[in-house]
C-alpha cells in the first residue's frame, strides 16, 4: 500500500481516479512484460535456427515493448515512491521529512515538465515517420515521453498537495 493510500483522508474523485489509472497501469505493466517475452523468444531462436529469418520485425518490436515497459514502470515508480532514495539526513521529525520529500518531488517534477515538453518536440518529429523493419508510425514510440511526463506531474501532484498538508498543518 503506498503513502498515498495510507493516508488518512476519505478518496475524493480524484483520487479514485489516481488510483483507478495506476492500478490499469500496473495490469499494464504486467501485459507489457509477459508480451515482450513473445518477440525475444522469436529473436533467439532465429538466431539458432533456419525456421525464422533474422531480419524480421522481432528486434523491433521488442525494443519499441521495452521502451513502453520501461515507461510505465516508471510511471508506477513515481506514483508509489519507489524510485531511488538517499537518506542523507538522520531521522527527522515528520515535517522534516515531508519538507526533505516534497524537495525531491521538486526536482522529479522538473523532470517531468521537460518530458513533456521535449517528448511532445520528440513525437511531432516522428509524426509522418515509420519504423525501418514493422513499418509502425514511429509517433507510438514517441509518445511515452510526454505520457510519462504528464502522468508524473499527475502522481506527484498529489504526493506533493500531501506533503505540503504535512508541512504546514501536520503535527511535530
Amino acid at each position: 500500500m503506498t503513502q498515498l493510500e495510507q493516508s488518512a483522508e476519505p478518496a475524493g474523485p480524484w483520487r479514485k481516479f489516481t488510483r483507478w489509472y495506476a492500478a490499469g497501469l500496473s495490469g499494464l505493466l504486467a501485459a507489457t512484460v509477459a508480451l515482450l517475452i513473445i518477440p525475444v523468444s522469436l529473436q533467439i531462436f532465429s538466431r539458432y535456427t533456419e525456421l525464422i529469418p533474422s531480419y524480421i520485425w522481432t528486434e523491433e518490436m521488442a525494443r519499441f515493448m521495452f521502451i513502453w515497459t520501461i515507461m510505465i514502470g516508471a510511471m508506477i515508480g513515481v506514483r508509489e515512491s519507489t524510485h531511488f532514495e538517499v537518506d542523507l539526513l538522520p531521522q527527522l521529525r515528520p515535517r522534516g521529512e515531508a519538507f526533505a520529500r516534497l524537495m525531491g518531488r521538486f526536482g522529479v517534477l522538473v523532470i517531468a515538465f521537460v518530458f513533456v515538453y521535449a517528448g511532445i518536440e520528440f513525437t511531432r518529429f516522428a509524426w509522418r515517420r515509420t519504423s525501418e523493419l514493422a513499418d509502425l508510425p514511429l509517433w507510438y514510440i514517441h509518445v511515452a515521453w510526454p505520457v510519462t511526463g504528464v502522468t508524473w506531474i499527475v502522481f506527484l501532484g498529489e504526493a506533493m498537495l500531501d506533503d505540503l498538508k504535512t508541512v504546514f498543518g501536520g503535527s511535530e
